[in-house]
């Protein structure tokens, strides 16, 4: 079968575009750049932007389905290009789906976009989106959630996945970040007695991704729906970090700074 990736040039989507490849696909990618390990893969590479709408829809002529990975991701920025990346592009890759009768589309989402910014121990998919958010990223990824699912219907079938904390091989950010502070004697970590948090292997992130784009084209009930995606395995984050450090040979370290000091920290 034929699939187009956009964002492939990224952690998630180059996962899924290798994975596809070895499966016997044949993909398409869409991304902003050039990248080598996409080139090694064959297929076809498209360079361009998600609000090329014309573009969009020339590139996944003849596809199978799209897996919408692409986004801006970001702590803080400009909240107007958060929203021409993150929704209006999204909205441009279901028109462009619709131009050219493609039949399933996966859409990488985020746990984030339920996060109302306290704990949220024991959530599922019932959680609803809360009344407002702490930045853009995840405000425009709800929408572009909400886009994605209420398009779902008889000629285009929509599901939304929200793979929480991927790390593995590949990760170009969480795990380097983490090892190279703790090199340059920066990471502290804080302390939070009982707290845990599920993350998810690469491996099983794009799992979730290819099983949802096989299942959407004949299970109705998934349809439409969105589904958190984790290892099922709940650890203390300073545990998961520890871990990291244990496979860069580095020291394990201790929790030392309590949360009302890491909150005024981040105030400064």
């Amino acid at each position: 079968m034929r699939f187009m990736i956009t964002g492939a040039g990224g952690f998630i989507g180059g996962a899924i575009a290798k994975d596809l490849v070895a499966s016997g696909h044949e993909i398409v990618t869409f991304q902003r750049g050039q990248y080598p390990h996409l080139d090694a893969l064959g297929g076809t590479h498209v360079v361009g932007d998600l609000n090329n709408l014309d573009l969009l829809a020339e590139s996944m002529r003849g596809c199978d389905g799209v897996f919408h990975v692409a986004a801006l991701a970001a702590i803080s920025g400009d909240p107007a290009e958060f929203e021409k990346a993150n929704m209006q592009g999204t909205q441009n890759i279901i028109t462009a789906c619709r131009r050219e009768n493609i039949g399933r589309l996966v859409f990488t989402s985020s746990p984030s976009v339920v996060f109302s910014g306290e704990d949220q121990n024991g959530i599922n998919e019932s959680t609803p989106y809360p009344d407002s958010y702490l930045a853009d990223y995840p405000r425009t990824k709800a929408i572009a959630e909400k886009l994605v699912l209420d398009n779902c219907d008889a000629s285009l079938s929509t599901i939304a996945i929200r793979p929480h904390l991927v790390w593995g091989p590949g990760d170009r950010h969480l795990y380097p970040r983490i090892v190279d502070r703790a090199k340059n004697g920066k990471l502290k970590l804080v302390r939070r007695p009982g707290m845990k948090i599920d993350a998810c292997y690469i491996e099983n992130a794009v799992s979730a991704h290819v099983l949802a784009m096989t299942q959407i084209a004949h299970n109705v009930d998934c349809r439409g729906k969105a589904y958190f995606i984790s290892n099922d395995e709940p650890i203390a984050p300073e545990e998961l970090i520890n871990q990291f450090l244990e496979c860069a040979n580095l020291q394990r370290i201790t929790p030392s700074i309590s949360p009302l000091l890491a909150k005024i920290a981040g105030y400064l």
